[in-house]
């Protein structure tokens, strides 16, 4: 019998052991909109936000997502803090929330994902209709209000997906509620990986690929490892939204060893509002 490859992949789980995977998660889920329609009303922030941080690491053992962080303070992370990440799957949103509990600002199709779009929602996600320029003022209104109350908030200012293979580059629209704010941004840098340390493609969620299609390609892994690199912070204070998109772009290559991009020309999603 030949000897297989020294890092080849893992057979996928077999169809019995994922189909237990999808009950598994679903039933999670239902919790999840249980708790965030009955509960989160009745408490506050730092509470919702453990039950968040609990939920969603709970949701990774579910799927044997070994979450490798690097670069987390003892402390923590504050609040009046902007996250900015690199992405690549709907996994994102859950992994993160393992570091420190956010309200999201994401496209307003995720509102419609079977079942998580609902749950996302009831988790505080500030939805936003590309396009639509009086969208993205109410948007940025909200959340810097939100950041000035001591909240964090997190974006994907790629503006879609990739397959982690590379960094699109970053827009600066909705970093104005940051500056707006005084607070910092923070780069987090996500990369999936196989146990043997090789990309992994199964996350990705790009292209015509459907949700629910993802979801079932990421059940069958048998494990997945996700590394989140959190760069220094970059203080708001003064510095145009453009500006520190450059920067927190270029901290999020340099964490994935991806090649430096040099300025851009403005965009129409950079200019000001």
């Amino acid at each position: 019998m030949p000897t297989p490859p020294k890092h080849a992949r893992p057979t996928p789980l077999p169809f019995p052991l994922r189909a237990v995977r999808v009950a598994r998660v679903t039933a999670h889920v239902m919790q999840g909109l249980a708790t965030t329609a009955m509960v989160f009303p009745l408490i506050d922030l730092p509470r919702r936000q453990k039950l968040i941080r609990a939920w969603c690491l709970r949701l990774l053992r579910i799927l044997r997502v070994d979450a490798r962080i690097h670069g987390l303070p003892a402390n923590g992370l504050p609040g009046n803090l902007l996250i900015v990440a690199n992405h690549i799957s709907w996994l994102d949103i859950f992994v993160l929330c393992t570091v420190q509990p956010a309200r999201f600002i994401a496209k307003s199709e995720i509102a419609a994902w079977p079942l998580v779009g609902r749950l996302i929602a009831g988790a505080g996600t500030l939805f936003i209709e590309r396009g639509r320029r009086r969208d993205t003022h109410k948007v940025n209104r909200n959340a810097s209000d939100a950041l000035a109350r001591g909240d964090v908030i997190a974006i994907f200012p790629e503006g879609t997906t990739t397959d982690g293979r590379t960094v699109l580059p970053f827009h600066g629209s909705l970093l104005q509620p940051i500056v707006d704010a005084d607070g910092h941004v923070q780069p987090i840098a996500i990369r999936y990986r196989t146990l043997a340390g090789e990309h992994n493609d199964a996350p990705a969620y790009v292209g015509e690929t459907s949700f629910m299609s993802s979801f079932w390609r990421v059940t069958a892994e048998r494990v997945l490892v996700v590394e989140l690199h959190l760069a220094p912070p970059l203080p708001a204070r003064a510095r145009h939204r453009r500006e520190l998109a450059l920067a927190a772009e270029a901290a999020i290559r340099t964490a994935l060893a991806l090649p430096a991009r040099g300025p851009a020309p403005d965009t129409p999603g950079d200019r000001p509002t």
